[in-house]
């Protein structure tokens, strides 16, 4: 068995596309071989033996592995063959599944997990937007190759959301800041990577100097999370979506929903705070506290550029 392969995907990083053929796939694979992404081929049984953008199709992880070995797989599969797909990236000896699929049944995805356990691979979702590092690679559907998005930098994002997530690196991005990597760890209520699991890897990653956690209502992440954090050097920054939505309401992820205070806002910003991160009430608020939380870093911190500064004041004036 294989150790639990780390969240954080390199240049060097072998990736498998599993439904590379299809229209998403296509799109999705074209767009991290141009950010750089080690992509190998893909898997799509109808097609094995073929050729598609200039990388050999096989019809299963383990025939692809015997021939092309990879680290990663990813999956642009439909939910109802979504287990099918992780079972065999499992047995075929991957180390990280990025799950983008949502909708999967909950029976399929306790498979898929039991499965990932016996083999030693880590899931990432389902339900996940994906996981970029800026400057070297992106595995999933976030615009990793997008410099005016994405750009290397030294803080770490965290996010269930991938709409939200991509929000926060645009902004960090257009106040001169970029990321160290982006961890997208998925909304669906059983997940293989939690954002604890998320905050473990940004904290040992020695190119991060800061961690933006970006959570919503329901289940106990970011509370688990928070327990970790008191333990960090790092400063944290979060900023939890659902404030206003009822109890029992669920908000569009499948694992946000609120039972009583168990997973409600004043829950998970209690425990961060008391934990020592630095919660704000709105997206746009995180430049400045991830900004003021680096004060005494290095200086590329210190200073913004002025296209920067300009850019995140447009953004903070009233609409």
């Amino acid at each position: 068995m294989n150790p639990p392969m780390n969240l954080i995907v390199r240049r060097s990083t072998k990736v498998l596309v599993q439904g590379m053929t299809g229209k998403q796939g296509t799109f999705w694979t074209e767009k991290m071989i141009e950010c750089g992404t080690r992509v190998v081929g893909g898997v799509n049984p109808k097609r094995a033996g073929e050729s598609h953008l200039g990388l050999p199709v096989f019809a299963t992880a383990c025939k692809a592995m015997d021939e092309e070995p990879f680290e990663v797989a990813v999956m642009f599969i439909p939910p109802l063959m979504a287990k099918a797909a992780a079972i065999d990236a499992a047995e075929a000896g991957a180390r990280l599944l990025v799950a983008l699929t949502e909708h999967i049944p909950a029976h399929d995805v306790m498979e898929m997990h039991a499965a990932a356990r016996a083999s030693g691979m880590r899931i990432v979702g389902p339900n996940t937007a994906g996981l970029v590092t800026p400057g070297e690679a992106f595995v999933g559907i976030m615009p990793g190759h997008n410099s005016n998005v994405f750009r290397p930098g030294r803080v770490g994002v965290i996010s269930r959301s991938g709409s939200l997530g991509t929000l926060i690196c645009l902004n960090l991005t257009r106040a001169g800041l970029g990321q160290s990597a982006f961890l997208g760890i998925g909304g669906d209520p059983m997940i293989g990577t939690t954002t604890r699991d998320a905050l473990q890897a940004l904290d040992a990653d020695a190119n991060t100097d800061a961690v933006v956690l970006v959570g919503e209502i329901g289940g106990s992440m970011e509370e688990e999370a928070a327990d970790y954090a008191a333990t960090m050097t790092k400063p944290v920054v979060s900023f939890i979506a659902g404030r206003a939505s009822p109890a029992g309401k669920k908000m569009g992820h499948a694992g946000a929903i609120v039972s009583g205070d168990k997973g409600s806002y004043a829950s998970k910003r209690r425990a961060l705070e008391d934990a020592g991160a630095r919660v704000v009430d709105t997206p746009g608020e995180i430049v400045g506290a991830v900004r003021a939380a680096l004060q005494g870093r290095p200086a590329r911190f210190s200073k913004v550029s002025e296209e920067g500064a300009g850019m995140e004041r447009d953004m903070s004036a009233p609409s």
